[in-house]
């Protein structure tokens, strides 16, 4: 299939040709679909917490011990998707064409003095719905005419205009919020956050405009570091035929698989608490104590759960570990293992063991299935416990795109709750259809994280991963159609075999900038 240029190509890239290989078969059998059980919902799923519930969570993080903690936040992409209708809009009036009044460029000319990085020496102090004057705008807004936003990363655009004159980055806003919820006892905050390599100096310029005023504002100490996505972690795109796609010199065409690559990254992470957010979904400083507070409830409730998988885990070694031979007990069933499995079966195991599989049922989604053996029945159920952690903030479904919480038959015969997207979803078949039709909530992509195991160790998230919750989608290279491939997402099959727990989040801290003219909503003006 390849030659030895293609090895040679591969290899420097830091990926094998048995990897390759691999891609290649996948685009050819697909992914299977996930087996969809129910919606996860208020009812079933979803944590809806009153008013002492929420103090209660918030409280359990204040006092919980943390083996340190860090806030991670993907900024790898370009804000190109941020601005596709003004692209639109210019090239239309490049052509001589006129813009519909409520088409979201002219939208966005109309209110340009509303957007926080407008000047009037850039863009002057007079509006008009001509086209030279919409295109003018238009071209400084995204060229190198101006100030280049249609090439620049969503993180180092200027999001917020404060009343005082300040104008914040996207980037800037997660440093406030940061040192808000995310403060270690030391005064330091600690931060990973993934960008391009070409992209490195607009956020460490970013980084030094105000990593001084901030830290003397705040009265913290910022622990800034930047990463990458792997190049290893590419995957190679295939044509309609599902043969390697190659460029117009021969080459191999690979191309960044999706944010699932990014597990890679959150991997590397040292700290036992991480809290994730995406870098566009950020708020004026005014919504910081309603979004302080929940993010405190979502790490709360993470740590509670955390420990109480590392209780019932340290039970389960004293009840059935098989090196207390001093706890020996006889049953009379023929074919155990006295120093082991009949400890498993002692009267005061299962009970242990129905408790557990009781809270695994009633908190987090998942049915065990019917174990063979005692002893089976405990490695199952320490399998389950012993896992990373996730919960993840929902939202009240408002038609935005993306992600919903779902229970979902997993391989072993067990359910679990997990993250979807829509293209994970089998149309076509009339269960997964309703589902996705009754499904009440949304994933904002607010989640808290717990990376240590109950001995203290990081866990190798690695092997957390359903390498079959992948998908396929359709691109294109110079007008040529194109398969791609993207890995397992961040939050999704990345996070597969991970424990999980959905609660119910205000959707006043929902605020994603997807598309320009959303900086104008309330939570992005003053």
């Amino acid at each position: 299939m390849f030659t030895k240029e293609d090895i040679a190509q591969i290899e420097q890239r830091g990926s094998s040709v048995q990897t390759v290989e691999g891609q290649v078969e996948r685009f050819k059998k697909g992914f299977p679909w996930l087996k969809i059980v129910a919606p996860a919902t208020p009812e079933r799923g979803i944590q809806v917490l009153d008013e002492a519930a929420v103090e209660a969570a918030a409280k359990y993080y204040e006092g919980a011990k943390i083996n340190g903690k860090c806030k991670f936040v993907p900024a790898s992409g370009a804000a190109s998707r941020m601005f596709k209708d003004l692209f639109s809009g210019l090239d239309a009036l490049k052509a001589g064409k006129e813009l519909a009044d409520d088409a979201p460029a002219a939208k966005f000319v109309d209110k340009i003095a509303e957007f926080a990085f407008y000047t009037p020496e850039l863009f002057g102090e007079q509006t008009c719905k001509c086209p030279e004057y919409r295109m003018d705008v238009l071209a400084k807004t995204l060229t190198d005419e101006g100030l280049g936003y249609g090439a620049k990363p969503k993180g180092v655009l200027k999001f917020h205009k404060y009343t005082d004159g300040e104008i914040r980055t996207a980037f800037a806003e997660h440093l406030v919020e940061a040192q808000n919820y995310m403060r270690n006892d030391d005064g330091t905050a600690n931060l990973v956050v993934t960008i391009s390599p070409e992209h490195q100096h607009l956020f460490e310029e970013a980084y030094a405009e105000v990593k001084e005023a901030y830290e003397a504002k705040y009265g913290v100490k910022y622990n800034i570091t930047f990463t990458f996505q792997d190049k290893a972690t590419d995957t190679v795109a295939v044509d309609v035929e599902n043969k390697p796609f190659r460029t117009e010199t021969d080459a191999l065409l690979f191309r960044p698989a999706g944010h699932g690559a990014l597990i890679y990254n959150l991997n590397k992470i040292e700290e036992e608490v991480v809290s994730i957010k995406n870098i566009d979904n950020v708020a004026n400083e005014r919504l910081l104590p309603e979004t302080a507070t929940w993010k405190k409830v979502l790490l709360g409730k993470a740590l509670e759960l955390r420990d109480t998988l590392h209780g019932y885990l340290r039970e389960l070694d004293l009840v059935c570990n098989p090196i207390e031979g001093s706890r020996m007990v006889t049953v009379g069933v023929p074919g155990y293992d006295p120093l082991y499995e009949d400890l498993c079966a002692t009267p005061e195991a299962v009970a242990l063991c129905d408790d557990i599989e009781a809270f695994l049922k009633n908190v987090l989604c998942i049915d065990m299935p019917v174990a063979e053996t005692p002893k089976d029945r405990v490695e199952a159920l320490r399998a389950k416990l012993n896992r990373p952690v996730r919960v993840a903030g929902m939202v009240k479904n408002q038609g935005e795109p993306g992600g919903g919480p779902f229970i979902i038959a997993e391989k072993d015969g067990s359910t679990s709750l997990q993250v979807l997207e829509s293209v994970q979803i089998n149309m076509s078949d009339d269960h997964a259809r309703n589902a996705l039709a009754s499904a009440t909530h949304f994933n904002p992509v607010d989640i808290v994280c717990c990376l240590h195991d109950y001995k203290g160790q990081s866990f190798d998230l690695l092997q957390y991963v359903d390498e079959d919750a992948g998908f396929i989608s359709s691109k294109s290279y110079q007008g040529r159609e194109l398969k791609a491939l993207e890995l397992p997402g961040l939050w999704n099959g990345a996070m597969s075999n991970w424990n999980t727990l959905f609660v119910e989040v205000p959707l006043e801290t929902f605020n994603p900038v997807k598309v320009v003219l959303d900086l104008l909503r309330p939570a992005h003006q003053n």
